[in-house]
């Protein structure tokens, strides 16, 4: 099992609309989450200074995630959810380079 953290902005205008959308998470995708071996998925929400940010966590139970990664990007139902949570998020400049939403980040602690 891996642990990921990952890291986007929200748009301050959207904060409402992305709570309430993630409130009913359609179960397609999250069918698809479970599906592509990911865990215990967490997105928190945290202000900081003028500008939102959303951090999200999850584990990632799998063998390869750049293929399970690929087929979660391939299904209809998430490529659907992602069209209306995308524009809401401000990726990361080097997340935005490679167009991106979200940006990796590193783990410098567990226990």
């Amino acid at each position: 099992m891996k642990r990921y953290g990952m890291i986007t902005g929200l748009k301050p205008d959207k904060i409402a609309e992305y709570k309430q959308l993630h409130a009913a998470a359609w179960p397609g995708v999250l069918k698809k989450i479970r599906e592509v071996n990911i865990r215990n998925y967490s997105i928190y929400l945290k202000k900081i200074e003028d500008k939102y940010f959303l951090f999200s966590y999850f584990e990632y139970t799998g063998d390869n995630f750049e293929a399970d990664m690929k087929k979660m990007a391939a299904d209809s139902t998430t490529v659907r959810w992602w069209s209306l949570t995308a524009p809401m998020q401000v990726p990361l400049p080097e997340a935005a380079e490679v167009k991106q939403t979200w940006t990796s980040m590193e783990e410098v602690f567990h226990y």
